[in-house]
């Protein structure tokens, strides 16, 4: 079995006991929070309530033993140490976080971490010492890149079987996201595919690759997501559709904006994974102590309705293997 599986696979076991590991100290109240880089994860975003409804088959119940904070940086990182600050000054015992620049910051500042959703490659970035001993106070989720995109690319060729060139948009000031990008391109150039690398920093940048795949048209688009490009997807999208070049994403989110394709982890599956880590982070664990864990549940969705505006034909094998079609 190869290392990852097996310590992906340790991971889910770990969870899966997550009740047994640790106890409730009666009449205490723990404090849950969590940082986000987009949307506020409140108790009635989705997310949230998939987060909620988990710690309350594990016991921990808000309004009875447990209070729950959400804050946002609204994609700007520099808001980033002053709102973790205030949540340690408000005696947060963890907090479950979305992306590397939060998940880095959260490093120094000490509070248990837990990181639900886009964290990359966490050995790879720094972020902790191993997969299987943290070392510090960040545990979470990790990521595949190599794998995802062999898959992302193998959808695009279903599509589009003459694919020679892809550009790929990702955030460079994003240590993770760009080792992601790095790692799709990787993919691609073993494939034969060609990467026409568009960093994208701030907002003007978008203009900027659009103009660019205008006079130099790629034959699919692949965008790494993080905090910017997801405020900013629906350009993509439209840029994409306008000019009838098959694109996928990461997330099933942005097919439902009207994307064509997305394949990536669940995020339902994620946050209870996540819900399964705080548990036994309150039970007495520590994040040092508790491997990464990998998904096990990927989703793939199909925008039907993108793909006849786009005059493509979807091969009925390809639509099979959807877990997700809007039409």
């Amino acid at each position: 079995m190869e290392r990852r599986a097996f310590l992906a696979m340790l991971g889910g076991v770990a969870s899966a006991l997550s009740g047994a590991a640790g106890a409730q100290t009666p009449g205490r109240k723990y404090h849950l929070a969590t940082l986000t880089p987009v949307e506020a994860i409140t108790e009635a975003n989705p997310l949230g309530k998939v987060l909620l409804d988990a710690l309350a088959q594990q016991g921990y119940v808000v309004g009875q033993n447990l209070t729950y904070t959400a804050r946002s940086s609204l994609d700007d990182n520099s808001k980033i140490p002053g709102l973790l600050q205030e949540l340690k000054t408000s005696g947060a015992d963890a907090i479950v976080v979305i992306g590397f620049p939060a998940a880095l910051a959260a490093k120094s500042i000490g509070i248990p971490t837990i990181g639900a959703q886009g964290l990359g490659d966490p050995v790879e970035t720094g972020l902790i010492y191993s997969l299987s001993h943290p070392g510090g106070n960040i545990t979470g989720i990790s990521d595949m890149a190599t794998t995802l995109t062999t898959k992302r690319l193998s959808f695009l060729k279903q599509v589009a079987p003459d694919i020679r060139k892809v550009a790929m948009l990702w955030n460079p000031n994003d240590l993770a996201m760009s080792l992601r990008y790095q790692a799709s391109a990787h993919v691609a150039g073993s494939l034969g595919i060609s990467v026409q690398a568009f960093g994208i920093r701030e907002p003007d940048d978008f203009g900027r690759a659009f103009e660019a795949m205008n006079g130099n048209m790629p034959d699919a688009i692949l965008m790494v997501a993080d905090a910017l490009t997801n405020f900013n997807r629906k350009r993509v999208i439209e840029f994409a559709l306008a000019r009838k070049v098959p694109a996928i994403y990461e997330y099933d989110f942005y097919v439902q904006d009207g994307g064509l394709m997305s394949y990536g982890p669940d995020l339902k599956e994620s946050f209870e994974r996540a819900a399964a880590l705080v548990a036994r982070i309150f039970g007495g664990a520590k994040p040092a102590e508790l491997p990464f864990e990998q998904p096990t549940l990927y989703t793939f969705a199909l925008n039907l309705k993108t793909a006849r505006s786009m005059g493509l034909q979807i091969p009925p094998t390809l639509l099979a293997l959807a877990d997700e079609v809007i039409e």
